[in-house]
């Protein structure tokens, strides 16, 4: 079972991760790659690297005989499967298997076992593992609206459609009341179709007020298997994690041993080998019921890692070799110890003060190096971007995961906070002041969150959702840096503007505007507010050091010195972070804004990505707020509605098409330009 040349079937963060560990291991390594990640760090950071499929493509890396070509051309003898893609597609196993590779995953058949989540939840009743009650379809036929219908009714709402193919969220919608069941149906089959090539479905009574907590199980070759305790990813959104931690806070050392237990049996139970994790749901009572298992690694896996100390990547590439476990666990479960807490943050491209609204452009700026020094040690960050990477519409819009170390609970929460401060992105829109806010929040801290708790803050106007403004430190200092053009602190006297008369500077952030008059006084800028927010008082700001290495500015605002991250925009325009937020103030032009208003006879794409369903045709007639089509990016479908009453005049495309942001998808002839 030995092998020397590892193919990683994956792009992003994980495929740097892998390629790591196999590298210091001694392993070669390959990777494979769209155009559209041509330039990703992956690609650069293997030994080989080889195109597998045209962009905008995510069907490239779902593309297996693609994939077994690159590894015939690079002479490649195993193959990792990352998470997401093929990882749990036990076809690709199989084929890896049959073309004479290693495969460093669990069997196809406990893969297939575990993969059909309906066909899985019958096996863990069978072992003895708790289930939540549900319907689970044994065959196609089982798949009818009207069955559906009708075993919705006897479990009763809330509960939750499930692809039985699915995992990571796809292919999943909650059901509050039963008149949503058949919108739910529709889109959870239509997600599931596209993500697993397998549309079937199963219903899931919903736990009230639970906690989602998992375990990380290993098992061997040679029939052995441990738990590594159990994370906590009850901070959820739409079914997708946000951020995870272990030990779980609600968790004791007897639900611990139970759970662990039942994890251990479940993964027994189907001849696991490898990395899986058992996925629980706890209620308040403290009884746990069985979720899934997902026969792979985990995207959350870095928190069991830092909480044991173990490599689980190497321990994937030691348990492939034929390697037991008790080569470096002799006493097996016995030699499991955890030490303090640890917590992971999901650093995603989205606007979480827009609806979460999917992110693509740029990173014009990734320097997280100050981050991670600062920390010492505490810190690690996996990440799938570079400083110049390009975000697509075409992946999942994770860009890197922050995961802290701290001797207790607070101690970690405080430690991330700080990390998320000091490693801002710019360039284009991320969660990363949401993060910061949830971490702070007394739901979170008091360990009083549930798996539903994100998505009612969403319908109730929580305010951890608003969008921040400035602050006032904030405008002065991009003023300041605005009027100085950037120029460092030190600059010599004949580069360096002369004291002169106050000129007229204007910024904009946000939709607000402020006004100031600036002048330079030696080393220093005055600004004179013009519109007197301040009640007129002038502020005086100085650059006491410029560490151009990471973009860091040390300004002196009236006396008080601090620290800022900034850049310029390269357009007039800068970028300033603040407490994990970050703020791009620009300087309008004194022309007349030529831009129009939104046309409500034209619905557009909001986002690059791929038609997911057309709801409208041509002569069809729609009121305001109509569905008309939507279009799917970074595994969220967004919908474009009517913005008034009238008629389709036209589709101009069809679902599976790719498309551009700002992509024309419908016209309408509105009911007011009809004469009366």
């Amino acid at each position: 079972m030995g092998f020397h040349k590892i193919i990683i079937a994956n792009r992003g963060e994980i495929a740097c991760r892998v390629i790591r560990t196999a590298r210091a291991l001694g392993y070669r390594t390959v990777a494979v790659y769209s155009d559209a990640d041509a330039a990703a760090p992956h690609v650069a950071l293997a030994d080989e690297a080889v195109r597998i499929g045209p962009a905008p493509a995510a069907e490239s890396y779902l593309h297996i005989p693609a994939l077994l070509d690159a590894v015939r051309r690079t002479g490649a003898d195993a193959v990792h499967p990352g998470y997401g893609f093929l990882s749990e597609r036990p076809e690709f196993a199989a084929a890896c298997v049959q073309a004479g590779l290693v495969f460093i995953g669990p069997p196809a058949e406990a893969m297939a076992a575990m993969g059909d989540k309906a066909a899985a939840k019958r096996r863990m009743q069978q072992a003895g593992v708790p289930c939540a009650p549900g319907y689970l379809p044994s065959g196609t036929d089982d798949q009818d609206d009207a069955r559906l219908v009708q075993e919705a009714q006897r479990l009763g709402v809330p509960l939750l459609v499930k692809a039985v193919a699915g995992g990571g969220g796809r292919g999943m919608r909650l059901v509050q009341a039963l008149d949503e069941l058949p919108a739910a149906l529709a889109a959870a089959r239509r997600e599931a179709a596209a993500a697993f090539g397998d549309d079937r479905l199963m219903l899931e009574r919903l736990v009230m007020d639970a906690r989602h907590v998992e375990v990380q199980v290993f098992a061997d070759t040679h029939g052995d298997a441990v738990h590594l305790g159990e994370r906590d990813c009850t901070a959820q959104r739409r079914r997708q994690k946000v951020i995870e931690e272990a030990p779980s806070p609600i968790v004791d050392a007897t639900l611990r041993e139970r759970l662990g237990r039942d994890a251990v049996a479940a993964a027994l139970a189907v001849g696991y080998v490898g990395a899986g994790t058992v996925e629980f749901v706890v209620d308040a009572a403290g009884q746990h019921f069985f979720l899934e298992m997902n026969t792979r690694l985990q995207v959350e896996h870095p928190v069991t890692e830092i909480l044991t100390g173990f490599d689980l990547v190497a321990w994937q590439l030691r348990v492939a070799a034929g390697e037991p476990l008790r080569a470096w666990l002799p006493n097996g479960q016995a030699d499991v110890r955890w030490r303090g807490h640890a917590i992971e943050a999901r650093l995603y491209a989205e606007d979480p003060f827009d609806g979460f609204t999917p992110q693509t452009g740029a990173v014009a700026h990734w320097r997280p190096g100050t981050a991670l020094a600062a920390a010492g040690g505490s810190l690690r960050i996996d990440a799938g971007i570079t400083e110049g990477s390009t975000v697509s519409p075409w992946y999942d819009p994770m860009l890197a995961k922050l995961i802290v170390h701290g001797h207790d609970r607070a101690d970690a929460i405080r430690r991330l906070v700080a990390a998320l401060d000091d490693s801002p992105v710019f360039g284009l829109a991320t969660n990363a002041r949401f993060l910061r806010g949830l971490l702070q929040h007394d739901d979170f801290t008091h360990a009083r969150m549930t798996t539903t708790c994100l998505d009612e803050w969403a319908t109730r106007g929580e305010p951890l959702l608003r969008r921040p403004e400035p602050p006032e430190a904030l405008w002065l200092a991009a003023a300041a840096l605005a009027a100085r053009g950037g120029l460092p602190a030190g600059t010599p006297e004949p580069l360096r503007p002369a004291a002169m008369a106050a000129v007229p500077l204007r910024l904009r952030c946000q939709g607000a505007e402020r006004a100031w008059r600036a002048r330079w006084l030696g080393d220093a800028v005055q600004l004179l507010p013009a519109d007197a927010p301040r009640g007129g008082a002038p502020a005086t700001v100085r650059v006491l050091a410029h560490d151009a290495e990471a973009a860091r500015w040390r300004l002196e605002i009236d006396g008080v010195a601090a620290c800022h991250v900034a850049r310029s925009a390269g357009d007039g325009g800068w970028w300033l972070a603040h407490e994990a937020a970050v703020y791009r103030f620009d300087q309008p032009s004194p022309w007349p804004d030529a831009r129009r208003a939104a046309d409500p006879r034209r619905a557009c794409a909001t986002v690059a990505g791929r038609v997911a369903q057309v709801a409208v045709r041509p002569g069809q007639r729609v009121a305001a707020g109509d569905p008309l089509a939507s279009v799917e990016a970074m595994k969220m479908e967004m919908w474009q509605h009517a913005a008034a009453a009238g008629t389709v005049r036209a589709v101009h495309v069809a679902a599976g098409d790719a498309v551009a942001a700002g992509t024309l998808l419908v016209e309408l002839n509105l009911e007011e330009d009809t004469p009366a």
